[in-house]
């Protein structure tokens, strides 16, 4: 069985990774061979030899986080069965008009990476904004705590009140999981 996903091309870099690296450790952990067109951007997954069939699944959400603006190696945290991927898109609070979607981006980025850092750090996730999309990583609370917050944010609450929810909700996050402390 195959699947498909097209990345940014400006991202198939990433997933290649240096010398090929990202590819090769991708194929060699989970068994799914990658097939990449860097002229387009197709990144075909085919899971025949897949040692665990949810490794397919875990293998396309690396992809897609690579394409939603990841690391390699935080991408790579997806392939731990307790990690996820989500993304939320923020035409869905704004519309289509590309100066609200910028707009709202600036929101979640904060100056200088500040509101982006903050959500990090007191949900525990990790957080990419890449075009029109907000991309979470990390376990299924954090993840919840953390759109709860975006969706607060992007629905025009004060980056006080949401800094506030999340660090309300902080005691019954586990941060350490993804490298944080």
């Amino acid at each position: 069985m195959t699947q498909s996903v097209k990345i940014p091309k400006d991202r198939v870099g990433v997933l290649i990774g240096k010398g090929g690296e990202t590819k090769e450790a991708l194929e060699k952990l989970t068994g799914v061979r990658i097939t990449i067109d860097s002229e387009e951007g197709d990144v075909e997954m085919d899971h025949t030899h897949a040692s665990d069939p949810a490794m397919a699944l875990a293998v396309q959400d690396v992809v897609v986080a690579i394409g939603r603006g990841f690391s390699a190696d935080k991408a790579m945290k997806l392939l731990d069965e307790d990690i996820f991927l989500e993304v939320m898109d923020i035409r869905d609070y704004v519309g289509k008009k590309p100066a609200h979607v910028v707009r709202m981006r600036a929101r979640v980025i904060g100056t200088k990476g500040k509101t982006r850092r903050i959500f990090e750090e007191l949900a525990g996730v990790y957080l990419s904004v890449q075009g029109n999309t907000v991309a979470i990583i990390g376990d299924l609370l954090q993840i919840d705590v953390a759109k709860r917050g975006l969706d607060m944010l992007l629905s025009g609450s004060e980056h006080a009140a949401v800094y506030k929810f999340l660090e309300g909700r902080r005691p019954e996050i586990r941060i350490d999981g993804m490298g944080f402390s």
